[in-house]
């Protein structure tokens, strides 16, 4: 399912970049998942989705807890919340739930910055989520995802895989940037999830072009997780 979820993410951020079908619908997990909901099946589809995401979540908590060093046991940990999260979306939104990701985002964040040394928080996270950005792309780059592996998955993979994860990075680097301008200027709004980042991406100068070339990676990750589902190391 999530190869699915990087693809039609991936549709939408080409339709974003040149306006194709009005470039509507969510650029982010949201928005892939009301798409398969709208589609033939979807109520079933997302059916399976909660139930294949659940059962990953709970391999990974799991994991987390019997597993080996802690470094392997902290990423199983975080693995399983995302899945959770992924699970807890589909049912969602499989009951009606209209509430994008970038609503979310806002709210957040709007709840945060009014605590206590709430625009420190909502930059440490930018800060973050520059780091988990940086990752990424050394990840992609460098190959170091054939680590997540039990054995070769084929070039075609490592490449899909490499394609992504630096794409995936590039959309996580204005998101990092844009939390910390949203703690700079103490402005709610200006934090953004994923679908924030690649409008943002698409207003630079050449951003179709580059839009383009993210939308491309994003589902070049999702060629890649047909094979990490295959040959996944959990």
């Amino acid at each position: 399912m999530s190869g699915v979820i990087h693809f039609i993410i991936g549709w939408i951020a080409l339709k974003l970049a040149w306006g194709i079908g009005g470039g509507s619908g969510d650029a982010d997990t949201s928005g892939a998942l009301k798409a398969v909901a709208s589609s033939g099946g979807g109520p079933l589809m997302l059916g399976f989705a909660v139930l294949g995401f659940l059962m990953l979540a709970v391999a990974l908590a799991a994991a987390a807890i019997v597993g080996g060093e802690t470094s392997d046991r902290i990423k199983s940990a975080a693995k399983a919340v995302m899945y959770t999260s992924f699970a807890w979306s589909s049912f969602a939104i499989a009951r009606g739930a209209s509430n994008s990701d970038e609503a979310k985002t806002d709210d957040v964040t709007a709840q945060v910055m009014g605590m206590p040394g709430g625009r420190y928080i909502v930059g440490l996270v930018g800060l973050v989520v520059l780091g988990v950005a940086g990752y990424h792309v050394y990840k992609g780059w460098s190959k170091k995802f054939l680590e997540d592996l039990q054995e070769h998955p084929g070039d075609w993979a490592v490449t899909a895989g490499r394609l992504g994860y630096v794409a995936k990075g590039c959309a996580l680097f204005v998101v990092g940037l844009l939390f910390l301008l949203a703690a700079w200027h103490a402005d709610s709004e200006e934090a953004a999830g994923l679908d924030g980042a690649l409008t943002t991406i698409r207003d630079l100068a050449f951003g179709p072009y580059l839009l383009t070339m993210v939308a491309a990676g994003i589902a070049s990750y999702g060629v890649y997780s047909f094979a990490r589902a295959r040959y996944a190391r959990l």
